[in-house]
């Protein structure tokens, strides 16, 4: 079954919801699988029609702790800047542990200028 003009502007409000000034700038008033409940469609129809009106928004990943995830070369890379040297010559380091690069990262961050 395809969405209907109606169904789809319905669709498009439910999604939306109320705007408000946050990292996505909405807050949904229903979640994806509320929407294919509530529509009779599944989670994936939801998601492609939701991209296809230019209205969805990916959830970002977050860690246990809420944190946005930083990759190891991300850390690395700002090791190196702090250093001043080019990133290349500490590649080696991923092949250290992440917390252990934090650390270093942090401790780089308390020590003075």
């Amino acid at each position: 079954m395809t969405y209907t003009a109606e169904m789809t502007k319905k669709l498009i409000e439910d999604y939306l919801g109320t705007p408000v000034p946050n990292t996505t700038g909405i807050v949904p008033k229903y979640t994806i699988s509320e929407l294919a409940k509530k529509y009779g469609k599944s989670e994936k129809s939801i998601v492609g029609k939701l991209s296809k009106e230019k209205v969805y928004v990916k959830q970002v990943y977050r860690s246990k702790t809420g944190a946005i995830p930083e990759t190891k070369k991300e850390i690395i890379a700002r090791l190196a800047e702090k250093l001043k040297i080019d990133p290349e010559r500490i590649q080696g380091l991923e092949k250290a542990p992440k917390l252990e690069l934090i650390l270093i990262n942090n401790l780089m961050d308390k020590r003075p200028a």
